[in-house]
C-alpha cells in the first residue's frame, strides 16, 4: 500500500494544535495512522447523549467527519490548499450507553479537488456501531 500523506506531523501534535470548538468540545483525540488510514476516539459521556441514554448520533457524525477531515488535509500541501467538507452520509447500526468510541477513516479516493473517505465507529468491544462516507473538496488557499 502506497502512504498517501503530504504531511506527517506526530499525533500528539495533532492534538495539540487543534482549534478549540466542538473537536475539543466532544474530546476528539487523534490516535492512529498507518499508510491510507486515520484513528480518533471519543469518549461516551453524557454530554454525548440523546435524552434516552444513548450516544447521539450528531456526536457520532461529528467523530466522523472529524478524523476524515483530517486525513483529507494530510493529503494536501497545507501551505496551498485545504479541505472542506461536501457531503456527510452516516449509518447508525448499534447503539452506545457507555465507554468510547474508535474510528477508523480510509481513503476510497484522493483526487486533485476531491477525495472520498469510509470511516467505520466501533464501541469498546470492537463491534460496530456506525459507519460513514466523507466527500470533501480539496480547495486553493492562496
Amino acid at each position: 500500500m502506497k502512504n498517501i500523506w503530504k504531511q506527517e506531523p506526530q499525533l500528539y501534535s495533532l492534538n495539540k494544535n487543534r482549534i478549540a470548538g466542538l473537536t475539543d468540545e466532544l474530546e476528539i483525540i487523534i490516535t492512529g495512522r498507518g499508510k491510507n488510514w486515520l484513528s480518533a476516539e471519543m469518549p461516551v459521556k453524557a454530554k454525548h447523549k440523546q435524552p434516552f441514554g444513548i450516544v447521539h448520533g450528531g456526536a457520532t457524525a461529528a467523530l466522523a467527519e472529524t478524523v476524515a477531515s483530517i486525513a483529507g488535509w494530510l493529503c494536501v500541501d497545507h501551505k496551498k490548499q485545504a479541505t472542506v467538507g461536501l457531503e456527510l452520509n452516516i449509518n447508525h447500526l448499534r447503539a452506545v450507553r457507555e465507554g468510547y468510541l474508535t474510528a477508523f477513516s480510509k481513503a476510497v479516493h484522493v483526487g486533485r479537488k476531491t477525495q472520498v473517505w469510509q470511516i467505520d465507529i466501533f464501541n469498546k468491544n470492537f463491534k460496530q456501531v456506525s459507519t460513514a462516507r466523507l466527500t470533501v473538496a480539496v480547495i486553493d488557499t492562496i
